[in-house]
């Protein structure tokens, strides 16, 4: 036989996977094919297969008579926006994408390649889970891919997509990946399905609502981004990959954002005269960044406090910004936990950090304080600390007690500190601190209520403001709202060449 024509009907065999029927039931369910997938990410015509011939090597249960072409994985590297990016996609088609011994093998092999060439991985995980008739071979499988994924925390960018079912073990490469997307209604992930849960517990769930993208990108905080088909999915990781450096040795790409808006009047009037109305901070953030472009990160959690990826000047910053709209913008658990990971992922991969304050406090009460509001509040200093890439803080409103240091002052080691007129930095709001201060005054007053006015105005004027933090140094410039932005990408753009290293350990001790 000629040895071309059997290479190409070989190959062939792999690209076709689990077959037509399949192929047709994939799509049934709205999802696409790996292959499919792998097209979308990869600029056109750049995607190189690797080890398309690799199949397993079990006998037991009747495995020896299965087929499964490319061992229900594709794998390879191309180019996203003409940068190198490794990617591994998951083919449901061929025995549910279930993991096995060789199937682990070509992830990982993938996964150590991009960590020696220094290039993004992205997965796209659609699979059954655990190959059983593999027994401890597909365990062990599972154990190398989590290895090989804390190997490369921190140098490598790792983006993964649940774009099928992810049960079991599986969950847990995810959840060791630095940014998680999940596809509405077709995307499912948990540690134990709802038939195992009614069993044991006797709960009934659904799978959608035990572990459906929504549940997880609102209410776990598992997942970071929620999208609504496989094309939007990967589009919007295309759109991430342009934030991002490709490793931690490389700046993130320049990219030409236009001419700097010098004057947003708008802003001169947009903090409320009443101090409790809210509004919302996406307003003043789509005002500052490049054309308004701003990728939020985990937008649907903990939404009292923003994160996401923004340009200023052409270069990519991390935003970290309380919503006022949202439980007053105070910090709690959760919103201490989403800012403490976005400012480590940010300061892994050199993206500079603006930090946009109106918070009133920590959010008090019996639930914060049991479920660990001192220990998950301290991530944030631990990481606003940690970071050594350059940090920038605009305190538009409210800065108040310990909540005006976890949103990095100066001391936690910004860099810059910008306030505008509006801003009130003290240890806690006008009222609070009037009644404490002044109790003997208004209680020994004639008209205590008339007193307590007073008292609270004079805190106001006195301390309430930007200028005493000033006088201090605290805050090395109150500037008017509309020059925010030209100030802001000045800032970015001086800090440009900052170095800051750390005391020589092996790591710190976070408090997780």
């Amino acid at each position: 036989m000629d040895k071309n024509k059997l290479l190409v009907e070989k190959k062939e065999k792999v690209v076709a996977g689990g077959g037509a029927k399949r192929v047709e039931s994939q799509h049934a369910k709205g999802k696409l094919t790996a292959r499919e997938r792998l097209e979308l990410l990869f600029d056109e015509n750049t995607f190189v297969e690797l080890d398309a011939f690799v199949t397993h090597r079990a006998t037991s249960f009747g495995m020896d008579k299965v087929e499964a072409p490319g061992e229900g994985v594709v794998t390879g590297y191309g180019y996203v926006n003409d940068r190198l990016v490794y990617a591994y996609a998951q083919d449901f088609t061929v025995i549910g994408g279930s993991l096995g011994e060789m199937h682990a093998a070509k992830i990982v092999k993938a996964q150590e390649n991009a960590l020696k060439v220094g290039a993004p991985i992205v997965g796209l995980n659609d699979s059954g889970g655990a190959r059983i008739q593999e027994g401890v071979d597909a365990l062990s499988g599972y154990a190398k891919i989590f290895y090989a994924n804390t190997m490369s925390s921190g140098v490598i960018p790792q983006i993964t997509a649940i774009m099928g079912p992810c049960a079991g073990g599986a969950v847990y490469s995810p959840a060791l990946t630095d940014f998680v997307f999940m596809v509405d209604k077709t995307a499912q992930m948990f540690i134990t399905g709802p038939q195992v849960i009614e069993t044991v517990t006797g709960e009934k769930v659904s799978a959608e609502d035990l572990g459906g993208s929504m549940t997880h990108n609102s209410t776990s905080g598992v997942a970071h981004f929620h999208n609504l088909s496989d094309e939007d999915t990967i589009s919007e990781i295309r759109r991430l990959l342009s934030f991002l450096p490709s490793n931690n040795a490389e700046r993130t790409p320049l990219v030409d954002s236009g001419e700097v808006e010098g004057f947003l009047e708008h802003l001169d009037s947009f903090i409320p005269e009443n101090p409790n109305k809210p509004y919302d901070m996406r307003d003043i953030i789509t005002s500052l960044v490049d054309n308004g472009d701003f990728m939020e990160y985990q937008a649907y959690y903990a939404q009292n406090i923003i994160t996401g990826f923004a340009r200023m000047g052409g270069r990519s910053v991390g935003v970290v910004a309380n919503q006022p709209k949202v439980l007053a913008g105070t910090l709690d658990v959760n919103a201490s936990d989403k800012a403490a990971r976005f400012i480590r992922t940010c300061d892994a991969f050199n993206i500079p950090l603006l930090n946009l304050v109106d918070v009133p406090g920590f959010l008090p009460g019996t639930e914060q304080e049991y479920t660990g509001i001192i220990r998950h509040g301290a991530k944030m200093l631990y990481a606003y600390s940690e970071a050594t890439v350059a940090k920038v803080t605009l305190i538009v409103r409210k800065a108040y007690g310990g909540a005006y240091i976890a949103m990095c002052n100066k001391e936690l080691g910004a860099d810059i500190v910008y306030a505008w007129p509006t801003a009130e930095i003290a240890v806690m709001g006008p009222q609070g601190a009037a009644n404490i201060i002044f109790r003997k005054e208004i209680g020994e007053a004639d008209d205590p209520v008339a007193e307590r006015a007073a008292r609270i105005n004079q805190y106001d004027e006195e301390f309430a403001t930007p200028y005493k933090a000033a006088e201090r140094g605290y805050v090395d410039d109150v500037i008017l709202p509309h020059s925010s932005r030209a100030r802001l990408v000045d800032a970015f753009v001086m800090l440009e060449s900052k170095r800051e290293s750390l005391p020589r350990k092996k790591h710190g001790n976070m408090p997780l």
